[in-house]
């Protein structure tokens, strides 16, 4: 974005957010918080007014790519005059990232606890795959019992506790799959503590630096404005099942009271060439997709588009 040194990064949240709340102590004033839809548009729309450009920022941790999609549908629907010059960035993380994250949180909790892997619900395909990302977090660890809990979802995390405890465990420590950390429930005969933050204040300011980087060279390059690759990031999305016949894929995700698109839901399109890249952690092999390595939480890698 040559030539516009004045560009607000502006972060759109969903479910692993708390659609904003999660976020708000943990970024400084020069990031706008917000959720999708109209809160995203007329957070643009401001900045517009007040000269200044935007890269857009999706907050997932790779459990919610419906929230790059709609970010994109959202864009893409923007009048000519507002688009020109925004920014659509990769997302802050993928799940690679996440479950390296929460490997490096669980080396910092006794191997005699059980862990318990946390997330705000996000829908049915979320939270199965929460399941999945635990079974990772567990492959080649130290701790034997992994177990998953939804907030505002089944099993919760006192349910997940105590599932815990029958299973012989009398420490238990939770790990958060979202941007803050979950309180720990009362647990009788069960000890109950939580292994903090999963993504600390200083590696959020640094992932969010990144990625902005990456959008305004790619835009410098390429006049690439990342909305065509973001409305494809959703496409294999929790289609992976049947129907009866004559029944087709009618997926509904949800959105915050209130918070409504702000935008249609036209096919998604493809121009030319345009896909994302596959991001890899320092040391990875980058056709080992299933398990991701991380010397160090502090290393998180760089958006490959």
């Amino acid at each position: 974005m040559a030539g516009h040194d004045l560009c607000r990064t502006v972060a759109v949240c969903g479910h692993e957010a708390g659609y904003g709340e999660a976020l708000h102590d943990l970024v400084g004033p020069d990031v706008l918080v917000v959720t999708g839809g109209r809160e995203l548009i007329r957070a643009l729309a401001g900045l517009r007014r007040s000269g200044e450009r935007a890269c857009v920022v999706p907050m997932t941790l790779g459990r919610d790519p419906e929230l790059v999609a709609d970010t994109a549908r959202t864009l893409r629907a923007l009048p000519s005059g507002q688009a020109l010059g925004t920014l659509l960035a990769e997302p802050f993380g993928t799940d690679r990232h996440l479950i390296a994250w929460l490997r490096a949180a669980a080396n910092r909790v006794p191997e005699t606890s059980a862990l318990l892997v946390t997330a705000p619900s996000g829908g049915l395909f979320e939270d199965a795959g929460l399941y999945r990302i635990a079974r990772l977090v567990r492959g080649n660890g130290a701790h034997r019992l992994v177990e998953v809990a939804i907030i505002g979802g089944d099993p919760d995390p006192a349910e997940g506790v105590r599932r815990c405890g029958l299973l012989g465990a009398a420490e238990v420590a939770l790990l958060t799959a979202g941007f803050a950390p979950v309180e720990p429930p009362d647990a009788p005969g069960v000890t109950v503590v939580s292994a903090g933050w999963t993504v600390s204040r200083a590696a959020l300011a640094r992932v969010l630096a990144e990625r902005v980087a990456d959008a305004r060279q790619r835009w410098s390059a390429h006049r690439d404005d990342g909305i065509a690759g973001g409305l494809t990031a959703a496409d294999d999305h929790g289609h992976h099942h049947t129907h009866p016949p004559g029944e087709g894929h009618d997926h509904h995700h949800t959105h915050p009271p209130g918070a409504d698109h702000g935008h249609d839901h036209d096919p998604p399109s493809h121009p030319p060439g345009a896909e994302h890249g596959d991001t890899h952690l320092p040391g990875a092999d980058p056709h080992d997709h299933g398990r991701p390595h991380v010397p160090s939480a502090a290393h998180v890698i760089r958006s490959t588009a």
